[in-house]
């Protein structure tokens, strides 16, 4: 059993910052790739950014030059810092990650998600 755990979400003012932080734990041999995902009202679930087991980063367009993903292998842990916020990044936000468990077969697990609000 896995458990993945999204924490960090909130209220912020346009401008503003957050960092969001996710946990892995259970039965976890390795982590693959780690990355954060968010659905607005109405939208599909679009992918954020991700990050490789190497380091290897990837985001989507509207986030470049704002957003950080990181992670932290000792602690199967992955963050998002997002800077200059904009009401256009409000959304759920979901933690997804790929872990080779005690099944020895990769398995992408979702956490429940938290929510982020950007808005004056």
């Amino acid at each position: 059993q896995v458990h993945v755990v999204e924490s960090g979400g909130g209220l912020v003012q346009p401008g503003g910052s957050l960092r969001l932080s996710c946990a892995a734990s259970g039965s976890i041999l390795s982590i693959n790739a780690m990355g954060w995902y968010r659905q607005a009202p109405g939208k599909q679930r679009e992918l954020v950014a991700d990050i490789s087991s190497g380091g290897q980063t990837n985001y989507v367009e509207s986030v470049k030059g704002r957003f950080t993903i990181s992670r932290d292998n000792a602690k199967n842990t992955v963050y998002l810092q997002m800077n200059s916020l904009k009401p256009e990044d409000t959304a759920e936000y979901y933690c997804n990650v790929q872990v080779l468990g005690g099944s020895y077969r990769w398995i992408n697990y979702w956490g429940r998600g938290t929510q982020v609000t950007v808005s004056s």
